[in-house]
């Protein structure tokens, strides 16, 4: 990132088959099953985002526009293969999914249109979107060390690459390689360093685990907090959602935890993205490109800093209180849809070095 600062209502109708099918994703499914292709003041939305983050975003799209959003939220993975069943039939016009790794299967499967706007163009960092305009990046997360506090002094930190030092053993927290957090970080790793030295570090880092990879990044910072590790690789925003939680215990490891930006004199942190796409079998393409130029513009991207404390994908928006005081860095600049390149690969060293 850069070095400053800056880096609808409900339907009734959906309400009422919610209540009958006693599930949200079954309702809007059947929903919108039965809409008429020609509505044009809408656009169908599956996000593998829990809503609750990204509805304020889509309520002040409402309000700006009149374009009503209807929203299936469920696992990234899940969608992606819906997406895959329903085909041509499908009734989203979004895919609204996290990391480059899953926008790029995304493409790959073929359930994604290129689109071409101006607006996200000069939006949107060229390294944060696909070059034929498959899918665009929104918001920008950050992958570094995390570190306890009084066990881990910064001045024995330094890069990615030193947490295959023997130093290290037992005394690394990582969740599980089947995360595509870890296989994108992976990818871009091969994309620096070769298949070769990838495979010897992820080989090394596998022999300094604390314990076998379980749970989510949450789980790993208070893994950290709780003394089951010193080290942990974990997203940013997860650390503010613990320090901003309303549970003591999530606070109090919070607290405990400090966050390392590595590789600063050479490649940068990894960073990957959050992001959108419109589907291959959009029926509101010209709402559903609306939509996510308005996902880039300045307002929003207030909100995903403010909000959800990530990083804002567009030059000149200020983060949020909570991630300035961690300090700016240096990002990787790889274009990350180079990643699709490497994917393939990176699984099959996770399983060559026994990484669960």
């Amino acid at each position: 990132m850069p070095r400053d600062r800056r880096a609808p209502p409900g339907m009734s109708a959906l309400s009422a088959l919610q209540t009958a099918a006693g599930a949200a994703s079954v309702a809007c499914f059947l929903v919108w099953g039965t809409l008429p292709a020609a509505a044009e003041s809408e656009v169908n939305v599956y996000s593998g985002r829990q809503e609750f983050l990204i509805r304020p975003l889509l309520d002040n799209f409402t309000a700006e526009t009149g374009i009503r959003v209807n929203v299936v939220s469920a696992k990234a993975d899940a969608l992606l293969e819906r997406l895959r069943r329903e085909g041509v039939n499908s009734p989203a016009d979004v895919l609204l999914t996290v990391d480059a790794g899953r926008l790029i299967r995304a493409k790959q499967a073929g359930v994604l249109q290129g689109v071409e706007s101006a607006a996200l163009r000069a939006a949107i960092p060229a390294q944060y979107r696909d070059p034929e305009g498959f899918w665009y990046g929104l918001s920008v997360r950050a992958r570094p060390i995390m570190y306890a506090k009084g066990r881990v002094s910064p001045a024995e930190l330094s890069t990615y690459e030193d947490l295959a030092n023997p130093k290290w053993k037992g005394r690394i927290c990582v969740r599980s390689s089947s995360s595509v957090y870890n296989l994108s970080m992976l990818a871009a790793m091969i994309a620096r360093l070769g298949v070769a030295e990838t495979e010897a570090w992820a080989k090394a880092l596998v022999a300094n685990f604390a314990r076998s990879p379980q749970g989510g990044d949450r789980d790993q910072i208070r893994a950290v907090a709780a003394g089951e590790c010193d080290l942990a690789l974990a997203n940013t925003y997860y650390l503010a959602g613990l320090a901003a939680s309303p549970k003591a215990r999530d606070r109090a490891a919070a607290a405990g935890v400090a966050i390392f930006w590595p590789n600063q004199d050479g490649r940068g942190v990894h960073v990957n993205v959050s992001g959108a796409g419109v589907t291959a079998s959009a029926r509101h393409k010209e709402n559903a490109v609306r939509l996510i130029e308005f996902l880039a513009s300045d307002r929003a991207q207030r909100t995903y800093a403010e909000v959800v404390q990530e990083y804002p994908v567009t030059p000149g928006i200020e983060v949020s209180g909570t991630v300035a005081e961690w300090g700016a860095f240096k990002a990787d600049s790889l274009p990350l849809a180079t990643l699709a390149q490497y994917n393939a690969e990176a699984i099959r060293i996770a399983d060559r070095v026994d990484w669960r």
